[in-house]
């Protein structure tokens, strides 16, 4: 506060008036969960972990850039610019700098294009202060190097319900970069890299659009030139179901090729001492430029149990089983149609455009193949779902084939040769269990993740009278699959990067 004083002449007395003055400027030092949309005159120290470049919006009215900023306490939370700001913080606004930023707007953040890491978004506009804090600041020090990362491991994406919101952070090498292509019926341009984690993991990555035309270029031109195996950190990264569980690029999403987190730099020194070792492995016969999608490797010496014993095991879990498999319902839809965009499945067999509501833009309807296949030990038979290019090379047709046959011809598929092929064949398959619930009933749906033919020997033949139990139900929830094969006895033990703690 401001202290004024004055003496007043009166006769016989000398008056010492006293006035508190307090200034009308007075600004609030708080971390961003102190923050709100009704929080006035604040000030927060922040640093930018992360800024992705400007992109056009869906409606292509504008450009807007992300940034996610971090306070002294770590928390989090996402700032994005449009075309005038993006501009005019083009030479201020840089990665790791650290800043005080005044009164951004503040408002809910939307749910429309996946979960957000705050219940809070900042909007950097015109009116926003922003100072920056330099080395030779005489207050203030710049925040040190972040160490916080959110990650989600490989072996966990099995276990993750697919859901068109999910979004999670990824840390990995990658090992193939594909070319530019276009996908699907709507023809949309992607890239498709083939990421690997420490435990040799291998998952699909597919750069949708602009993703793979920058992101995608910079990858691969690197690969090209770069002696070492690079490691990317993607933010924002979605579950997706095409060809197979696999991941994708989202509205949101950020990439970076070698961050300098200390857990990043840890795998890209792993990555150079195992470099022969990871593109050496059996995976290295998957093409970068194959149709059909990476391997999830089967953790060596998994455990497998008997058809029986999954119906009594946990309602979410990863199983390994050795069955055989047969497509007993041959009347069977063998195909379902699905937004170009979101992937979401329709009910309709009607290929005309339609307004996407979680697209928000009007898109096409693409056929994806989905199917049901029974598999058979000598202890239970049970049936599972098949999907995506998984099922397709079981079927040796793709999903335009076997729309066209069905739907558009209105003819059941002759699988004479699936059945020729199946059969007295013994399966190592891994299926995911899932549950869901409708009203008071919760229910149950196998998927396969991926499968390969047993070698054969005298006993693996199964018994082909086993015990019948009740099939698991199935509904709308699915899990698509992914092909994959087993990954080598002689895995290198696992290692976890450290995560350090961030000192101010």
């Amino acid at each position: 506060m401001l202290l004024w004083t004055s003496s007043v002449c009166q006769p016989n007395k000398d008056t010492t008036i006293w006035l508190t003055i307090f200034p009308t400027n007075m600004v609030l030092r708080v971390n961003i969960n102190q923050i709100e949309p009704a929080t006035r005159d604040w000030i927060c120290k922040v640093q930018i972990v992360e800024i992705g470049r400007p992109r056009e919006s869906l409606d292509k009215k504008c450009t807007f850039q992300n940034l996610i900023l971090e306070d002294e306490e770590e928390c989090q939370i996402k700032a994005v610019m449009y075309t005038d700001e993006i501009a005019q913080y083009a030479a201020t606004l840089k990665l790791l700098n650290t800043y005080l930023i005044s009164t951004a707007k503040v408002k809910v953040s939307p749910t429309s294009y996946g979960k957000p890491i705050h219940k809070f978004q900042w909007t950097l506009d015109k009116e926003t202060v922003i100072e920056q804090i330099k080395e030779s600041h005489e207050v203030e020090r710049p925040l040190p190097p972040p160490t916080k990362l959110n990650i989600t491991s490989f072996d966990r994406l099995p276990h993750l319900m697919v859901d068109s919101t999910a979004e999670i952070d990824i840390l990995a090498i990658v090992l193939r970069c594909g070319p530019q292509k276009n996908a699907g019926r709507s023809q949309h341009r992607c890239r498709e890299i083939t990421l690997c984690d420490n435990q040799r993991n291998q998952f699909l990555f597919t750069l949708w659009e602009d993703f793979g035309e920058i992101e995608g270029h910079e990858i691969s031109s690197k690969m090209a030139t770069e002696p070492d195996l690079l490691v990317i950190l993607g933010r924002s990264i979605g579950i997706s179901t095409y060809q197979g569980l696999s991941m994708q690029t989202r509205y949101n999403s950020t990439l970076r090729v070698n961050p300098t987190y200390p857990q990043a730099v840890a795998l890209i020194n792993w990555a150079k001492d195992n470099k022969t070792m990871l593109l050496g492995s059996p995976s290295e016969k998957t093409s970068a430029t194959s149709s059909i999608s990476p391997m999830i490797v089967t953790p060596a010496g998994q455990q497998l149990i008997s058809i029986a014993e999954i119906s009594s095991a946990p309602s979410m879990g990863m199983f390994y089983v050795e069955a055989e498999m047969a497509i007993l319902d041959e009347f069977q839809d063998f195909c379902v149609l699905e937004c170009s965009g979101c992937k979401q499945k329709k009910r309709t067999k009607d290929r005309k455009d339609f307004e996407c509501p979680k697209c928000n833009r009007k898109t096409s309807l693409v056929p994806r193949c989905s199917f049901q296949i029974d598999l058979i030990d000598n202890t239970a038979t049970t049936t599972a779902s098949i999907s995506a290019e998984l099922g397709e090379k079981l079927l040796s047709m793709t999903a335009e084939d076997i729309f066209d046959i069905t739907c558009t011809k209105r003819q059941s598929l002759s699988l004479t040769h699936v059945h020729e092929m199946l059969s007295n064949k013994v399966f190592e398959i891994q299926l995911r269990k899932s549950s869901w619930g409708s009203s008071n009933t919760t229910n149950a749906t196998l998927s396969i993740l991926s499968y390969m033919e047993k070698q054969h020997t005298p006993d693996s033949t199964t018994d082909r009278t086993p015990k019948k139990i009740k099939p698991l139900e199935t509904g709308d929830v699915e899990v698509m699959a992914t092909t994959a094969t087993a990954g080598p006895s002689n895995a290198p033990a696992k290692f976890e990067p450290p995560t350090p703690t961030k000192k101010v």
